[in-house]
């Protein structure tokens, strides 16, 4: 299947601005591109793209004062398929992990595994290790946590969202990681595009997503603690240690935040939008 994916991000900065940016998809799925990504800014600067610590695609420029564009559009080859799963993946013990792995057992910025950590094994210790435990740990969080946009806070950690049980997505993300990470189980924090592919299309505006992969049986699994569910035509933009890694828009400057659109949907070969749910 084909489905097209996007975004239209303007700002308006009182001086010129550097700016950093998360938001093409990750290069594995470079192959998948139909033709090549449309990257535009409006006024037209120099953008400058490099690889961090994580193997993410982060991309620079210099916003000028007043207000500025920045749009990204591509359409890609995907299986069609739901998220992979396999309930005999098992966990690993730490000292058998790779050492690439071990970084996503550490706390982080926004995952406090050592407030955590007590509760992760009162509530989960005890129970089978391996794929059962981390959905677990999963329906736990979604389950604890209410969505709700309207309290988004840039500052809430894992253990304050385990305490206020609201959030948005990156919430349900750190809150999961948090309990995981606690129990020596690796989780890392990534963020990308999911669409309405195969379930009720939801009204609200279309936003970035985050969820989690987990580290099971020698590789990364995908759960996600907000939606609860496997899901159709994820794509991944960015993988870190916590939203901190990932920023969509890393400004250094002052900035007003004025339009934020973004698109996940599937298309025709005609480039015709397509019913999400009745495709599936």
């Amino acid at each position: 299947m084909l489905i097209r994916i996007g975004h239209e991000i303007t700002i308006e900065a009182e001086q010129d601005t550097p700016l950093i940016c998360l938001v093409t998809p990750h290069v594995a799925r470079h192959g998948d591109f139909t033709g090549p990504e449309l990257v535009q800014t409006d006024p037209q600067v120099p953008v400058h793209s490099y690889f961090d610590l994580y193997g993410n695609i982060c991309r620079r420029m210099i916003a000028p004062a007043g207000r500025f564009t920045l749009r990204g559009d591509v359409t890609l080859q995907d299986s069609g398929r739901k998220d992979p799963a396999d309930e005999a993946a098992a966990e690993w013990p730490v000292e058998a992990l790779p050492d690439d792995v071990l970084l996503y057992l550490n706390g982080s910025r926004y995952v406090e595994t050592d407030l955590l950590s007590q509760e992760a094994w009162d509530r989960f210790g005890n129970l089978d290790p391996g794929w059962n435990r981390v959905g677990q740990v999963v329906d736990y969080v979604h389950q604890r946590l209410r969505f709700d946009y309207q309290q988004a806070c840039a500052t809430r950690t894992a253990a304050d969202a385990n305490r206020e049980c609201v959030g948005v997505c990156r919430d349900f993300a750190h809150l999961a990681l948090g309990f995981l990470r606690a129990l020596n189980i690796p989780a890392r924090y990534v963020n990308g595009y999911v669409g309405d592919i195969g379930v009720p299309p939801v009204p609200d505006p279309m936003d970035f997503a985050a969820w989690i992969e987990v580290f099971l049986g020698g590789r990364w699994w995908t759960f996600d603690p907000r939606n609860n569910q496997r899901r159709i035509g994820r794509v991944v933009v960015a993988r870190g240690r916590d939203a901190t890694d990932v920023p969509l828009l890393n400004s250094f400057g002052q900035h007003r935040l004025e339009e934020f659109t973004v698109w996940c949907h599937p298309v025709d070969e005609a480039g015709n939008q397509l019913d999400g749910m009745r495709l599936a």
